[in-house]
């Protein structure tokens, strides 16, 4: 096993290893590392990792130290030398009248070398050039042609997407893009549409492509002679995204139907001519071919009140007790039924008349007991205090009072 440190030199740039030389390093951490072109600061982007010695690039230069504030200090006036480099080169580049494009300055760590980036059309002869920058900065110069694409990663920007570019953000090397992908995806064709600010071909082409060519072995292709629920037809349309494909049926070929790809059996995929001994299926078989959709049951109010229960964590016994709480509720003691005030509310015309009782007998009487005395029995008189029998329930006579009325005064016996 060999330990390994992942550090960037640039931000978005390709990450490279090296050994910390028994250090630990943590992520965000500068150090100082020795590379082909001398000590160099760069950022650590992994930590201290155990790899197998297998999957390391031998030789596996060293890192010298992790980075003081001595070495920021540098670092930072290094930056500020760069915008001077870059003013002087862009003036020399218009006195020698060169047909190229300054795109960034970088300064080693050491600052006895410069490295200028431009693109050009073709080939620069910019020897020239290279002597009087030597003449001013006393350094070793180095100009390096890039291209478009790396020019868009250095200088960053903001995509059709509205989101920074993926060169500047996150891709470490440029993958391969061709038309071919933009064909497979059924985009538009048109250059302004699938061409990035670099004016190359968009590298997110690249992200989807394998999920594309996935669906494009499942799916049939466009005029395709295919068995569907309906009937036998031709293709006329794939969505690839959707799995969806509209067939125009022999029956009724003016109108195309959409089926989804699971519905679809496949006789002839793509052009050609229908196999001679083809008979078509009955329709009864053909109708097994249709996807069936899984119907929901409807919830039960019951179920629904325990699936609401269930989401707010209350457990059965909890939704047991919540129903029977509900079940208790109970009308207000003044409150009357709602149909007995709809009869109260009637004019008395309206009010169904009650059949009079025969002359000489009285109407009888509602009995009214008090409100939860209906099933309390009567106490029971033993029979030794003249109470009647434990079997024999009599009431005894009702006393009945009459209502002395208004102005007759009590007739005294003595006159």
């Amino acid at each position: 096993m060999t330990e390994i440190i992942g550090v960037r030199f640039k931000s978005g740039g390709k990450q490279y290893y090296f050994d910390p030389q028994g250090e630990q390093v943590s992520p965000g951490q500068g150090v100082i590392i020795e590379t082909s072109r001398g000590l160099e600061y760069g950022e650590c982007a992994q930590g201290n990792t155990m790899v197998e010695d297998e999957e390391v690039v031998q030789p596996l230069r060293p890192m010298v130290r992790i980075a003081t504030e001595r070495d920021l200090e540098t670092v930072q006036k290094n930056h500020e030398k760069e915008k001077r480099a870059f003013a002087i080169c862009q003036e020399k580049i218009a006195a020698h009248g060169l047909e190229m494009k300054l795109v960034e300055v970088e300064y080693n760590f050491e600052g006895n070398k410069i490295l200028f980036f431009f693109t050009a059309e073709g080939r620069v002869d910019f020897r020239a050039l290279v002597k009087d920058l030597a003449g001013v900065f006393h350094a070793r110069i180095e100009l390096r042609q890039i291209g478009v694409r790396d020019e868009a990663k250095m200088l960053g920007g903001l995509g059709i997407c509205g989101r920074p570019l993926c060169c500047a953000s996150f891709l470490d090397e440029f993958q391969p893009v061709s038309i071919k992908m933009a064909k497979t995806q059924n985009l538009s064709l048109n250059p302004t549409k699938i061409s990035g600010t670099c004016g190359r071909l968009m590298c997110c082409l690249k992200y989807e492509q394998e999920a594309y060519e996935d669906a494009v072995r499942r799916m049939p292709k466009n005029e395709s002679f295919v068995e569907t629920p309906e009937g036998v037809g031709t293709v006329s349309q794939v969505d690839l995204l959707k799995e969806t494909v509209k067939v125009r049926l022999d029956d009724a070929p003016e109108t195309p139907k959409c089926f989804h790809n699971c519905e679809l059996r496949v006789i002839r995929n793509g052009k050609g001519k229908r196999p001679e001994d083809y008979v078509a299926p009955p329709p009864e078989e053909l109708a097994k071919l249709r996807k069936v959709t899984p119907v929901e049951e409807p919830r039960t109010l019951t179920g629904g009140v325990n699936a609401a229960l269930a989401e707010l964590g209350m457990g059965e016994d909890s939704a047991a007790d919540a129903r029977r709480n509900r079940s208790r509720r109970r009308k207000p003691v003044g409150e009357q039924p709602q149909e007995k005030r709809r009869e109260e509310a009637k004019p008395a015309q309206q009010r169904p008349s009650q059949p009079r009782p025969p002359k000489g007998e009285a109407r009888p009487r509602p009995e009214s007991k008090p409100k939860g005395m209906e099933s309390r029995p009567a106490p029971e008189k033993p029979a030794a205090e003249g109470g009647a029998p434990a079997g024999d329930k009599k009431r005894p006579p009702r006393r009945r009072y009459h209502r002395r009325p208004r102005g007759d005064k009590p007739q005294n016996p003595a006159e």
